[in-house]
């Protein structure tokens, strides 16, 4: 029977793709409408509804998505540990479901109980699906980034749409239908996982099938209550981003140290090596985020005030726009790099996974400033040209195809297989530390602003983006630099 598929049989597939890449596509597709949906919306609200000012959107914009990814760290490590990666899928969905439809019960009185929910939700969610992908191949397949590169393309179809609607509802019908179809898709997304979950054999089971059903039960149960028994402490630091700060730098610390501790365990000094590779992956991943993640916050701010509505023929929102320009360009341009880099691998000219990366920050460096040159392209009044901004997102998303989905595949293929939902989660705490970097840069940059007109807002916020660049071309240049060193890391990796 189909429900008893062993993992060979799932890792001989013939052709390009396993099948079940496609239903796990399609999860991960609806969560990241969830996802995208409320990321473009959180700044907007907290300033239109919240009536909080820019520097302080920003700050609780980058401790709430700092929250979200640090969270997937400790859901990776327990579905390693103690869930699996079903069990603990199905557990975040949940969780986001009933946050969401807090929110949409009532959006100014309960966000912050809903944002914290959503944060354990996600936490549990976020990385088991991605973690899931790498099992559907051998250690040796090198099929496995094409799987990648269309499951990070195929994701971004729900980031398009949920990133587009959720912000029409919000701006233009009302808040509570704004996070109400958040909670909906979330719903769908959970209803495709429970009907094809039979598909994915041994993958994802509990790793504590050994031990008696009522021992396994007893902390699995525990895993779920010190989940829930923590929003009360998340709601407090969400909402003072000061114990924010101090939380983050302790969790990355004791992430670090447990990496530290397992890359010791490991013992053989070539794995030592290709683990240690793989965290200087995460460690550039980090610094990409920081200056990439300003799209929910300051650039979500400068859209809302300093952009027209004309996008060639078209009149639309810019905050759509900038919401999900990125999740488009993705779709539309991931099949077109896949294919060069096969062009430039038949003719071996193509980059190694380290170049790539290193390019990945050239480009973001090129997008930020034309983000920055959107300052030449705007009226007396401070209002700047949404083709020149949204042109800068199209050289952003190139920069981000060159090391996104290469990155979540180098990541499975330096680590040992009962590492990978650590690694995964520690991929998404590197994310984390990235949105909480944001949050602060953006709020350097929305302090800079001491006037109080559209054009003091558009000169200010434009030199932070040239700013922006100058750190992008650094990291891009290091990068390159230290490529022979890391590769050597690597050994036969590539």
């Amino acid at each position: 029977m189909e429900k008893n598929i062993t993992i060979e049989e799932i890792q001989n597939f013939e052709g390009k793709y396993p099948k079940q890449l496609w239903y796990l596509f399609f999860v991960e597709m609806w969560e990241r409408f969830c996802f995208y949906g409320m990321r473009g919306v959180l700044t907007i609200f907290m300033v239109d509804q919240l009536f909080l000012k820019d520097e302080d959107a920003n700050l609780q914009y980058g401790a709430i998505q700092a929250f979200v990814y640090a969270f997937t760290f400790v859901g990776g490590i327990f579905a390693d540990k103690v869930l699996g990666f079903k069990k603990s899928l199905f557990f975040g969905a949940i969780v986001m479901i009933l946050g969401n439809l807090l929110i949409a019960f009532s959006p100014q009185e309960m966000f912050y109980y809903g944002i914290a929910f959503s944060i354990i939700g996600t936490g549990f969610f976020k990385p088991n699906v991605s973690s899931m992908v790498g099992e559907l191949y051998k250690e040796d397949d090198g099929r496995r980034d094409a799987g990648y590169g269309m499951f990070y393309a195929g994701i971004n179809v729900g980031g398009l749409f949920g990133g587009a609607l959720c912000v029409y509802l919000g701006k233009y019908y009302s808040w509570q239908l704004c996070f109400l179809s958040a909670a909906l898709v979330m719903l769908l997304g959970l209803i495709t996982f429970l009907f094809t979950k039979k598909y994915l054999g041994p993958i994802g089971d509990s790793p504590l099938l050994d031990l008696k059903p009522s021992t396994r039960k007893i902390r699995e149960i525990a895993v779920y209550v010190l989940s829930l028994l923590s929003i009360p402490f998340i709601f407090i630091m969400v909402k003072n981003t000061d114990y924010t700060d101090y939380f983050m730098y302790t969790i990355g610390i004791i992430a670090v140290t447990y990496f530290s501790y397992e890359l010791i365990k490991l013992g053989d000094i070539k794995l030592q090596k290709k683990l240690f590779a793989a965290f200087l992956f995460v460690f550039f991943y980090l610094l990409f985020n920081a200056i990439y993640e300003q799209s929910g916050g300051s650039l979500s701010l400068f859209a809302k005030d300093n952009l027209d509505s004309k996008l060639l023929f078209f009149t639309i929102d810019p905050n759509i726009i900038n919401n999900s320009s990125n999740t488009f360009f993705v779709v539309v341009l991931s099949p077109l790099i896949g294919l060069l880099w096969i062009w430039m691998g038949k003719r071996k000219i193509e980059p190694n996974t380290l170049i790539k990366f290193g390019i990945g920050f050239l480009f973001l460096a090129a997008s930020f400033y034309i983000f920055y040159l959107t300052r030449f392209f705007a009226n007396a009044k401070g209002i700047a040209s949404l083709n020149v901004f949204t042109f800068a997102y199209l050289v952003t998303t190139i920069g981000e195809l060159c090391l996104g989905p290469i990155g979540m595949s180098i990541i499975t293929k330096l680590s040992p297989k009962r590492l990978f939902g650590m690694m995964m989660g520690l991929w998404f705490l590197a994310a984390a530390f990235g949105q909480l970097f944001a949050g602060k840069l953006g709020a350097e940059i929305s302090r800079s602003n001491t006037g109080v007109t559209l054009l003091s807002k558009l000169q200010s916020y434009t030199e932070g983006y040239y700013q922006l660049a100058i750190y992008s071309l650094v990291a891009g240049v290091i990068l390159i630099t230290l490529s022979p060193v890391i590769k050597k890391l690597m050994q036969e990796v590539k």
